[in-house]
């Protein structure tokens, strides 16, 4: 019996282990960023990226979800907001992409092929930025990682490329600049018990829906799907101002540190302890969290925003090309 239950533990652990890193924000959490960066745009940059995400291969499947009558305005704007949630998506069953959390030996920080590119790229969502609490060696940092993929991609789209390749970036760092903001996509806790990390929370169980710490950080703007836009508009209208000061940083360096700081000082605190778990979480605990996630993405939107308006270099009737 005692065999049974370690090997239903141990099954446990590796399917655990198999889907690690899955999502950062769930997709309500993307789409709001999402939403709180496109109400930062002008017109014109807002018309730019509706005609570069028009050549994303779920485009027809996102216009499907907008209730008929929707105006063309907020039609463009649920439409930018879902695709923040596509590097998610392509991680369905059948959808035809592949890969695992662990990157190909051979891949350079730099590579950008476009839709053409079949990978699911699961390690582009995340930095693994380790620290012990007992002293435990430091496995190194991996990558490419989602720092490293954001500062390509910023960069690709600001260039001359062809609309195709920029309408792959532009999906990409939606979602990024939310990725990096989540605390537990920027950190591995590293003890005894998890001497390689415990995959940004992953393996840190906790008691509720959630089951796992890194989830309930996911859900905790609330639980939704791509086409549950509007509830991302709803949380959108209700964040708080961002830090001026902060959301001039431009660094996405700076917004990984600040992540996982957030991550030591935050995620990882009581009743939150030194091991695997399982804890319960206390209302204080969630009442902060929730405070922490509320900030971050609101900071999120508006450096996404930010990235955006620098990379497309629109004027008051045109964009860069």
């Amino acid at each position: 019996m005692q065999y049974g239950r370690k090997y239903l533990a141990l099954g446990a652990l590796f399917l655990t282990i198999a889907w690690v890193q899955a999502l950062a924000w769930n997709s309500v959490g993307h789409m709001t960023v999402a939403y709180s960066a496109y109400q930062q745009l002008t017109p014109v940059e807002q018309a730019r990226v509706t005609g570069l995400l028009k050549l994303n291969p779920y485009y027809a499947k996102w216009l499907k979800f907008i209730p008929a009558g929707t105006s063309d305005a907020d039609r463009d704007m649920y439409v930018f907001m879902m695709a923040a949630t596509w590097p998610d998506e392509i991680k369905a069953m059948g959808s035809g992409y592949f890969g695992t959390d662990t990157p190909p030996k051979s891949e350079l920080p730099t590579l950008n092929t476009g839709y053409a590119d079949k990978n699911m790229h699961r390690y582009w969502h995340f930095i693994n930025t380790p620290f012990s609490t007992d002293g435990t060696a430091l496995p190194p940092v991996g990558g490419p990682n989602t720092a490293e993929k954001i500062a390509a991609f910023r960069a690709a789209l600001a260039t001359d490329e062809p609309d195709a390749l920029k309408s792959y970036d532009l999906v990409w760092l939606e979602h990024m600049v939310g990725d990096i903001h989540q605390p537990l996509h920027c950190v591995t806790r590293v003890t005894k018990t998890t001497p390689k990390g415990d995959l940004g929370g992953n393996l840190v169980l906790v008691q509720g829906p959630s089951k796992e710490l890194h989830a309930y950080w996911d859900g905790i703007l609330g639980d939704g799907d791509t086409q549950n836009f509007k509830k991302a508009v709803a949380v959108g209208q209700t964040l708080p101002k961002p830090d001026a000061s902060l959301a001039k940083d431009a660094k996405e360096d700076d917004w990984a540190a600040e992540s996982f700081s957030l991550a030591k000082s935050n995620v990882y605190a009581s009743p939150i302890g030194p091991r695997v778990g399982p804890y319960t979480t206390t209302a204080t605990y969630s009442s902060q969290a929730n405070q922490v996630a509320e900030t971050r993405v609101s900071l999120a939107g508006a450096r996404l925003a930010g990235l955006l308006k620098a990379a497309l270099n629109c004027g008051e009737k045109d964009c860069a090309r």
